[in-house]
This record gives C-alpha cells, structure tokens and sequence, in this order.
C-alpha cells in the first residue's frame, strides 16, 4: 500500500460552497457566531459579508483522506490547518495536497496541503499525516 504513493505526488479537488453545504454545516455545527450569519456583522468588521466556518475545510480533508486517496485502508493520525484568508459563501475552492514525506517503517504518509479560492490566492494550509493499516 505504501507504494502507491511517492515524494512530491500531488492530489486534487474542487469543492463548491454554495448556500446548501453553508445550510447543512450550520445546523451541523449550530455555530451561530454573527460572522457566519450575519452580512451586516461581518461587513462592520472589514469583510465582504458573512464568512464560511473555517472548519468546513476540516470535512473536505476527510473526505480527501477517505474518498479520493488510492488506498481505502486509512486514518488521519494528526492533521494542522492555518486560515488565511476568510471563505465566503457561493465561491469555489481548490484543494492541493502534495506527498511531504513517507515514512515505510510504520506505514505513515505526511502531505503539505493548502485550499485556494477561485483568484489562487491560499485561503488555509497544513499538514496530514495519515497511517496506512
């Protein structure tokens, strides 16, 4: 299994934030904090309107991890993500994981990742490393 990845191999994937996944991670969540639900709150504080939760991207990871890898066989043993920049809703992000490092001796693969909006501006970046069972 771990041979299926290699240094440098880049994974990606677009995903949409549009008015449905704002909806259901909002009754998810039950953050009801004025920067995600409120225009005029977010605008009093520099934004554009009300910004996504940043910890959508959190659920995008997963489902990189679990769905989009070429093995099925693995956990997330630690994973760190740095916001940026603030999301909004009814854009379009990329994400772009590339292989950081892999370790063979205990079945562990590192990847460097960022989320970039629509303008290739990063937006949040990490790490993940993941166990191969």
């Amino acid at each position: 299994m771990i041979d299926n990845f290699h240094i440098n191999q880049t994974f990606s994937n677009h995903f949409d934030l549009n008015e449905d996944v704002y909806a259901l991670f909002l009754k998810l969540s039950n953050d009801n904090n004025h920067m995600h639900v409120s225009d005029d709150y977010a605008k009093e504080y520099g934004f554009e309107g009300k910004i996504m939760h940043g910890n959508i991207l959190n659920a995008f990871i997963s489902y990189f991890i679990g769905e989009c890898l070429p093995v099925k066989n693995v956990v997330i043993q630690s994973q760190s993500i740095d916001f940026k920049k603030p999301v909004y809703i009814n854009t379009k992000i990329q994400f772009i994981a590339t292989v950081d490092s892999i370790v063979e001796s205990v079945h562990v693969v590192i990847f460097k990742f960022n989320f970039q909006n629509s303008q290739n501006v990063v937006v949040a970046k990490g790490k993940i490393q993941i166990g191969l069972l």
